[in-house]
């Protein structure tokens, strides 16, 4: 035994040595349809346009602690109302972080939808709190007199609403986020990381509620490995959540390379307008494969489940053929039996759709 380990069980979280590690799989060299990314790069002219900028970039200095340009730029990208105040993170998962740090106190609870994003639960107890996970109806629906009940009851600090949903893909009825946001006394975090997919949001509705927050993220536009996100909301409430932000958490690098392709954002929009067809294309296609439920979808990717006791063979045998996508059945509950697939190139989606053709 490594003799370390006693003095790991004593002093580690017996919370935190119960759970594992996110997890990302080497993709290799295969068709990489697993984390809901953009599979498209940017035109050669714009990579030397960006390098060109990098090249007066000084990284012997700190950023801008508050990185106000970019700060800016954001706000009218995202149409983030007046009044209100941007919070930027190293990803939303900081973000995610920096709220749960800034309200835990023993007792207080986080509470989300299930099957959700897994780092609202990792990060509930990375930060003590305890986690509530309200189940989905059959259909990926929410359970909203369940969620009612467990608010009135537990009155949890912070409530995370993905719109749309990680990992089922679709919008829960935006009059039950409104109930939500009436009953709960905690903050509620409307996740908006698919907003250029769904092509709905809250942040228009921002001041409405003195307890909403949107939080969104540059990744699924095409800038996943920037690693930026943010949070609107009120000034009262990001004012306290700056105090818990890491100084200097948005590099320099990330800076300037955000600010540049916000200036090209067309050529984002017209991606995201691409995969939006090719979406409609896969749920077509996907829905006419033999014992195949496809689930609407408001995002970029698509959850599906496959005949009982089939989604290994079918994840196994679509890795053997250079497809990576996302294996949930192992969650088990509601995901048993279910596979996400992220919406690719049209010619990422004909390997993908002539493998599944040879597997179902």
């Amino acid at each position: 035994m490594d003799n370390c380990q006693p003095l790991v069980e004593r002093w580690v979280r017996p919370e935190i040595r119960a759970i594992s590690a996110y997890h990302v799989p080497d993709p290799g060299k295969m068709i990489k349809l697993d984390a809901m990314e953009n599979p498209y790069t940017w035109p050669e002219a714009m990579v030397q346009e960006w390098l060109e900028r990098l090249r007066h970039v000084g990284v012997n200095r700190y950023p801008d602690p508050a990185a106000c340009a970019l700060s800016e730029q954001l706000r009218v990208a995202m149409d983030v109302p007046e009044g209100m105040e941007l919070l930027l993170g190293n990803g939303s998962d900081e973000i995610i972080q920096i709220m749960a740090m800034a309200l835990a106190a023993p007792g207080r609870a986080v509470l989300a939808p299930e099957p959700g994003f897994v780092m609202y639960k990792m990060i509930a107890t990375f930060c003590g709190m305890d986690y509530i996970g309200v189940p989905l109806k059959a259909d990926f629906s929410l359970d909203l007199p369940a969620m009612l009940a467990q608010i009135e009851q537990r009155q949890p600090a912070l409530i995370f609403l993905a719109w749309p949903n990680n990992p089922t893909g679709n919008l829960f009825a935006a009059e039950d986020v409104e109930a939500i946001l009436r009953v709960a006394q905690g903050l509620v975090v409307v996740d908006e990381a698919y907003h250029a997919f769904a092509q709905q949001s809250f942040m228009r509705r921002l001041g409405e509620f003195p307890n909403l927050v949107v939080m969104r993220t540059v990744s699924k536009l095409g800038l996943a490995g920037l690693r930026l996100g943010l949070l609107a909301g009120p000034v009262a409430w990001l004012r306290e959540f700056d105090k818990v932000r890491l100084p200097y958490n948005i590099n320099v690098l990330t800076q300037v390379s955000a600010a540049f392709a916000l200036e090209h954002h067309a050529v984002f929009e017209e991606q995201t307008a691409l995969l939006r067809e090719q979406r409609t294309r896969l749920l077509c296609d996907l829905a006419a494969l033999p014992g195949m439920t496809v689930y609407p979808s408001a995002a970029n990717f698509i959850l599906v489940r496959v005949q009982v006791g089939r989604a290994p063979a079918i994840f196994d045998g679509l890795k053997a053929r250079g497809v990576l996508i996302k294996n949930l059945s192992a969650a088990g509950g509601l995901l048993t039996d279910c596979l996400r697939i992220t919406v690719g190139k049209p010619e990422e989606n004909d390997v993908l759709l002539a493998a599944l053709r040879q597997l179902v």
